[in-house]
């Protein structure tokens, strides 16, 4: 089966989405999700607060579930769009899979899109696991977690160049990172090596992030991409300050600790 067939080929749900209306639904809201985000935040510190005082809870069997719901999820996004990117590349070029805004209101990535920046407000739910569990939570789980959720919201509504990347990126990781929580979860022993490989996973697609965002500012200058530079901006700051993050975490997380169990041996 070839890649164009295989890309036009819709489902039922894909063919029927309406994509100019869930744009002018976030043109409208986009701006719920400061809100969100506060609600998120007033969280984190009110439930650790309650929690310092109460036993943790077990929640393995819900994490599971949380887990590999949002696994199967990242797994079909990452196939849809994933096959849409590559059909754009094969038959159109790199600049066209960044700079097109195809990607928004093509027969199979319309959905898939939309459903992209939705689900960055139900994935805050990951912190309450953490929270009500008493586990250690990082600057980089809810700074990130805040500033995917806006940045998504705020620019789907412009359908700005560059979005098929970011979007298709962030499916594909998630997918192998809510799987790999799904089975930790549910108790099966995950080698480390399979952690390390989603965090250098996380980090390229930071980098490539970095690079898809010089890619629209130096094609916006030719007036091929649709992009601003306010939003060129945000969103090169996020990923940068992402590759920083992850980068460290990198190496507090594994290079630190290989280097003190060799220094304790």
């Amino acid at each position: 089966m070839n890649m164009s067939v295989l890309t036009l080929q819709e489902y039922e749900f894909e063919k029927q989405f309406n994509e100019n209306e869930a744009i002018q639904w976030m043109q409208e809201n986009w701006k719920k999700s400061f809100l969100f985000s506060a609600l998120y935040a007033a969280f984190i510190f009110g439930g650790r607060h309650l929690m310092n005082k109460r036993a943790k809870f077990e929640l393995r069997k819900p994490l599971v579930l949380w887990s590999l719901t949002l696994a199967v999820f990242s797994i079909f996004g990452a196939l849809r769009t994933g096959a849409y990117m590559v059909y754009i590349l094969m038959t159109k070029g790199l600049k066209q899979s960044v700079c097109d805004q195809s990607f928004y209101n093509g027969p199979v990535s319309k959905f898939w899109a939309y459903a992209f920046v939705l689900s960055k407000a139900p994935e805050l739910g990951d912190t309450i696991f953490i929270i009500l569990r008493k586990q250690k939570l990082i600057f980089l789980h809810w700074y990130h977690h805040i500033t995917v959720l806006l940045y998504s919201w705020y620019s789907y509504k412009d359908m700005v160049a560059g979005g098929g990347w970011f979007m298709t990126m962030n499916y594909g990781v998630h997918a192998v990172m809510y799987s790999y929580y799904a089975l930790r979860a549910a108790g099966f022993r995950v080698s480390r090596k399979f952690a390390m490989f989603i965090t250098l996973s996380q980090i390229t697609q930071m980098l490539m992030g970095c690079v898809i965002n010089y890619l629209v500012f130096y094609w916006m200058q030719q007036d091929q991409c649709h992009s601003h530079f306010q939003n060129i901006f945000w969103s090169s700051l996020m990923y940068l300050s992402y590759l920083v993050l992850f980068c460290h975490f990198f190496f507090e997380a594994y290079i630190g600790k290989m280097r003190k169990t060799t220094k304790a041996e």
